[in-house]
């Protein structure tokens, strides 16, 4: 049976989860809260197995009241029930540890299904913010190959490209019409710029980092 803790400011709203929940024997709410610092006193209380947390309430948010619960009990498992689809409201529930973020537009068999899965310490995401988690993704990864290379001139990027493919310093130096001495001297200033020790490192580094959508037009 999962132990579950209802926070939600509105009496209304956790009378009729509390309802909701009644009708099923693998569910026992063993306590309310409307603020934050009921939540995280009652959390500590009743040791619940999943707390359904509304992220707006009066002075702290669900959001503080999930930050801090997650640091005093690390095994509870937090599900955001709120109206709000709102995007920073979305990472900042997941950067503080809530396992779900579900809207209360959900119907009544889907929020059920949800706290199971939950409970089971699956991660959830309402549909309707799904797409909002994988673009921000998409965001910074982008952000994230973008910024790779952002240390090195034009000729170091195409140095490491050229090592990314296996090319030796006097290959690379007949490619671009360098000296050999001036390319050893271009690797170990990439190596050094990147934090890396080794050019097979750095080959590795360029791979990931897709260097080839990052290469000087000329």
């Amino acid at each position: 049976m999962l132990k579950i803790l209802l926070v939600d400011d509105h009496e209304v709203v956790r009378l009729g989860l509390k309802a909701l929940l009644s009708n099923y024997s693998n569910f026992e709410v063993v306590a309310e809260a409307s603020n934050a610092d009921e939540a995280v006193s009652r959390s500590l209380d009743y040791k619940p197995d999943v707390i359904v947390m509304d992220i707006r309430l009066p002075g702290k948010s669900g959001i503080d009241a999930t930050r801090e619960i997650m640091a005093a009990q690390p095994d509870t498992k937090i599900v955001i029930l709120t109206s709000y689809a709102e995007d920073e409201l979305l990472f900042d529930a997941i950067d503080a540890g809530a396992y779900g973020y579900v809207l209360k537009q959900i119907g009544s068999d889907d929020l059920v299904h949800a706290l199971e899965a939950i409970g089971r310490g699956e991660s959830l995401l309402d549909p309707a913010v799904t797409q909002k988690v994988f673009k921000r993704v998409r965001e910074a990864s982008r952000k994230a190959t973008a910024e790779a290379f952002a240390i090195l001139t034009d000729q170091e990027i195409r140095i490491l490209a050229l090592i990314s493919k296996g090319k030796t310093n006097k290959d690379i130096a007949s490619t671009i019409f360098l000296s050999e001495k001036t390319v050893r001297n271009y690797v170990s200033s990439i190596l050094s710029k990147l934090s890396l020790k080794t050019r097979a490192e750095a080959a590795v580094y360029a791979v990931k980092n897709n260097i080839e959508n990052h290469l000087p037009s000329n």
